[in-house]
């Protein structure tokens, strides 16, 4: 039954936001009663938390097996953006953003154990383009990759880029391809206008 409700919560909070989503309406769209919740999490907060890391968790895992199998990094990032998007359910009710508003603890949280794997991932991503020789070998890549996590957190901010104007999708797509004719080498290049051609 936990995991039923860790399951369901993660589905709403991401759909209708972490703010507008109470104990009550997950009791109700699980026809169960909030005392259950309760049984299982002391109060929203904990709920909440769970379903944050619960997620972080199940994207972590999804991206290890993405880099394990891709044919290359430039492939490996889109694989990725791909997948996140999936599981955020192209980040609706923006839960970052919200989180960073009515959770903040969480949030901060969540964001330094975000850098950490991200930073690693990327850091992992650009080596292994330099070795193939589709990135370039003068970038500095503990700045590049830091920059690819504040890029990726930025666009994130609905303040910044508001979803009337901009879809999260649109965005990750745009910033990635940014990201990447940054870095790329005329065989980088190459490869990277074949994948958005085939893939557009």
């Amino acid at each position: 039954m936990k995991d039923q409700i860790l399951n369901k919560a993660t589905e709403m909070f991401l759909n209708l936001g972490f703010k507008s989503v109470t104990m009550d309406d997950i009791a109700n769209e699980m026809g169960i009663s909030k005392k259950t919740i309760y049984t299982h999490y002391q109060n929203k907060t904990k709920l909440v938390e769970a379903t944050t890391f619960h997620l972080f968790d199940t994207i972590c895992n999804g991206i290890d097996r993405i880099c394990e199998v891709a044919p290359n990094p430039i492939e490996e990032l889109y694989h990725i953006k791909k997948f996140v998007m999936e599981h955020l359910k192209n980040e609706k009710s923006s839960p970052q953003y919200q989180l960073r508003k009515y959770y903040p603890k969480i949030y901060r949280v969540l964001k330094m154990k975000q850098f950490e794997v991200m930073h690693e991932s990327v850091r992992e991503n650009l080596k292994k383009g330099i070795d193939q020789e589709l990135f370039r070998k003068n970038m500095n890549v503990d700045f590049v990759a830091r920059m690819y996590f504040n890029g990726m957190t930025g666009i994130k901010d609905p303040e910044l880029f508001p979803q009337e104007l901009f879809s999260m999708n649109q965005l990750m797509e745009n910033y990635l391809e940014y990201h990447l004719r940054a870095i790329v080498t005329e065989k980088g290049l190459q490869t990277l206008n074949n994948f958005i051609n085939t893939n557009q």
